[in-house]
Formats: structure tokens, C-alpha cells, sequence
């Protein structure tokens, strides 16, 4: 087969037939290619999960090569995914894929059903989480889109479009690391501070338990603060893609729900949450996919396989509650129950900065940002924070447009 491709290849250069090649190295602009699971060294159950993907779009799409990190969410995702375009549901499936497309939308001629509005309300926010995933892990454009091919000629003279498919490129796959000079050990101190940061609030829980005053006290803070939350100007240049003919606002963009010096009122979960308000009404006017987006919820939520770096047996649920109602916090969304000083503790700023970008701007990702968090943990273990950060925001979003359909039903 491999013949046949190198002859093929060759036919098409003598004949001036225009060849397409890969313009980047793998699936992801952030992570190494030789990290990524290798296409026929999948387990069953991956095997199983790439023949379903493979069913659905013709192929094997990038976000699915870096999403099969963590196959247990890869599933979930996929069949939430088909369900919402391909099933049965309110909108016809025209309407699906143009409000995927298009990410806003306005209905001028035809007013919809409330069934209709959940169905594009939910795939609004699908496709915006989305976004912030394929961004956040620098998910390169697949070879048939604008930025994902070129037709020069490759500058190694042996080419053969057999490398394609093998997943050999001819540009060197050394990559400098653009975090800066980091030293192995002192990466390394980072881990051992987090992990006694979190050994210590822990102690400070079972001692004592501040105040509902205290605690409401520190969201007010940490939610000022999130405000101010921006990156740096950087020099690193992300791939442009021009979306403007899908809109005719061009000032579009992303704008911190709350202004400084003007008072926005705090979302409580506990008077509108996902698990006893907007499961029950999606589920009642878009049967099923509550279960399937509740599903994928939890399975972010709850994904651990207790490690962290090089540490194994680790409890991490402190960590990732943090990193969950952080970005609830930036939205407004106050859970009663939690002592936000411990955000401040547990997420540094430059992570920071990379969760605000990768959830509110994520177009202004760069590899320098997914670099410079966490320089000592796995490349899996970042997939699995941008697993968080997608769930979450999808959460949010959806708590306040089914807040609102709520208001208006009653």
C-alpha cells in the first residue's frame, strides 16, 4: 500500500497535479506528535471509539486524536455530539448545523417553540465549548481546511506521500520550549508546593470552617479579581481564520460580563442549579440529551486517575473543584458551600490566565500560555484541565439561558 501511495505521489508531481500535504506537525500545535497515540496501537476500547468517529465524519479528525486521552470522555462526548445532530430532536438538521456553524443566531421570520430554543440553546453551547477545547490544545486544522495543507513542495528531497499516512513529516519536529528557561528541578518544586498547598488546606478544613460571611466575602473578591485577569501581549502569532462572513457585527467578540465599577448580581447555584433545575427541563422539552449532557458533566467532573506528575496516589478532587468553580466564579456563579480562598492557593497566575483565555478569548491561545502551567505534569493531564474548563463553561452558559426560559415559562 505504501508503494502505491509513493507512486501515486510521484505520478501526481510529473503530471503538475496540485498534491495537498499536512501544513503541521500532527494533531496538536502544543503537543509533541510522538505523544499522541499512534493509529493502530490503540486498545480495543479506543479502537471501538475511532471506528465510531471514523463511521460518522470519513475520518480520523484531529480534536478526536487528542480527545482519545481520556477515552472514557471521548465516548461520552461523541455520542452527546451525534445525538444533538444526527437523532432525532426539534430542529431539522439544516438548522443544526448552520447554528453550529454559526455560533449566534437570530430567528426574525418565525418565532421558535421552546423545544426549539433548548435544542439550538444546548448546541450553542456545545459549539462554544468546543472552541475553547480545540484552541486550548492548539488542535491543528485538518488537512482539508484553510491553514491544514499547502501545496509547496516539501524541502527534504526523498519525500513520499507515503510519510502522510505513516505520520512522518519533513520539517523538524524539534520544538523549543517557549516557557523560558525553566530548570527540571525547579518545575519539579512547583509540583511538591502544590501538592503541600493542598495537604494544608485540607488540614485547615478539618481544624475549622470559615464563616458564611467570610466565604461570601471571598467570592466577591476572587470575582473582582477574575476581572483583571488578562494575558500579557504576546508576540507568539495564532493561525487567523476569517469567520467574518458568517456575521455581520463585527465587533463581535467576548466582553467580562461585568464592568468595572458596576455591580452584577451573583448567580446562586443554590437557588438555580444544573442538577435540580436545567437537567429536568431540557430532559422535559429535549428528551434524552439532559442524560447525555449530564453524563458528560460528571464524567469531567470525576475523571481522575489520582496522579499528578510524577506523584501517584494522589487525591485530586480539591484541585479540580478549584479549577471548576474558578471559571463558574468568573461568570458569577457562587456555590454557598465553598471557601473561594482556596482558588488563590491552588491556581497561580499564569494558569490563570490561561484558563480566562481558553474559556472566554480562546482564539488568543498561544503555546506559550499552554506551556508556561503546570511545566512538570503530562500532556494528558492538560488535555484532562481543558476537559474541565469546556464542561464547565458549557455549564454555566446553559445555567443562565435555562434560568431565563425558566423565568419565561412561569
Amino acid at each position: 500500500m505504501h508503494l502505491a501511495y509513493c507512486i501515486e505521489g510521484k505520478a501526481g508531481m510529473e503530471l503538475g497535479i496540485r498534491i495537498p500535504r499536512p501544513l503541521g506537525q500532527g494533531p496538536s500545535r502544543f503537543i509533541p506528535e510522538k505523544e499522541i497515540l499512534q493509529v493502530g496501537s490503540e486498545d480495543a476500547q479506543m479502537h471501538t471509539l475511532f471506528a465510531d468517529s471514523f463511521a460518522a465524519l470519513g475520518r480520523l479528525d484531529n480534536i478526536t486524536l487528542v480527545m482519545v486521552f481520556h477515552p472514557q470522555y471521548l465516548e461520552s462526548f461523541l455520542k452527546t455530539q451525534h445525538y444533538l445532530l444526527q437523532m432525532d430532536g426539534p430542529l431539522p438538521l439544516h438548522y443544526r448545523h448552520y447554528i453550529g456553524i454559526m455560533g449566534l443566531l437570530k430567528a426574525e421570520e418565525h418565532s421558535w417553540s421552546l423545544a426549539e430554543l433548548v435544542h439550538a440553546v444546548v448546541l450553542l453551547t456545545h459549539y462554544h465549548s468546543l472552541a475553547s477545547f480545540t484552541f486550548g490544545c492548539g488542535i491543528s486544522p485538518e488537512i482539508h481546511c484553510d491553514g491544514g495543507h499547502t501545496f509547496r513542495p516539501p524541502s527534504v528531497s526523498n519525500y513520499c506521500i507515503c510519510d502522510i499516512t505513516n505520520g512522518n513529516h519533513s520539517v523538524d519536529e524539534m520544538q523549543v520550549n517557549s516557557a523560558g528557561n525553566v530548570s527540571v528541578s525547579d518545575s519539579f518544586f512547583e509540583v511538591e508546593a502544590l501538592m503541600e498547598k493542598m495537604k494544608q488546606l485540607q488540614e485547615c478544613r478539618e481544624e475549622e470552617e470559615a464563616s458564611q460571611e467570610e466565604m461570601a466575602s471571598r467570592f466577591e473578591i476572587e470575582k473582582r479579581e477574575s476581572m483583571f485577569v488578562f494575558s500579557s501581549d504576546d508576540d507568539e502569532v495564532t493561525p487567523a481564520r476569517d469567520v467574518s462572513r458568517h456575521f455581520e457585527d463585527t465587533s463581535y467578540g467576548y466582553k467580562d460580563f461585568s464592568r468595572h465599577g458596576m455591580h452584577v448580581p451573583t448567580f446562586r447555584v443554590q437557588d438555580y442549579c444544573w442538577e435540580d433545575h436545567g437537567y429536568s427541563l431540557v430532559n422535559r422539552l429535549y428528551p434524552d440529551v439532559g442524560q447525555l449532557i449530564d453524563e458528560k458533566f460528571h464524567i469531567a467532573y470525576n475523571l481522575t486517575y489520582n496522579t499528578m506528575a510524577m506523584h501517584k496516589d494522589v487525591d485530586t478532587s480539591m484541585l479540580r473543584r478549584a479549577i471548576w468553580n474558578y471559571i463558574h466564579c468568573m461568570f458569577g456563579i457562587r456555590y454557598d458551600d465553598y471557601d473561594y480562598g482556596e482558588i488563590n492557593q491552588l491556581l497561580d497566575r499564569s494558569f490563570k490566565v490561561y484558563i480566562k483565555t481558553v474559556v472566554c478569548t480562546p482564539e488568543k491561545v498561544t503555546k506559550r500560555m499552554y506551556d508556561s502551567f503546570w511545566r512538570q505534569f503530562k500532556h494528558s493531564e492538560k488535555v484532562h484541565v481543558n476537559l474541565l474548563l469546556i464542561e464547565a463553561r458549557m455549564q454555566a452558559e446553559l445555567l443562565y439561558a435555562l434560568r431565563a426560559i425558566t423565568r419565561y415559562m412561569t
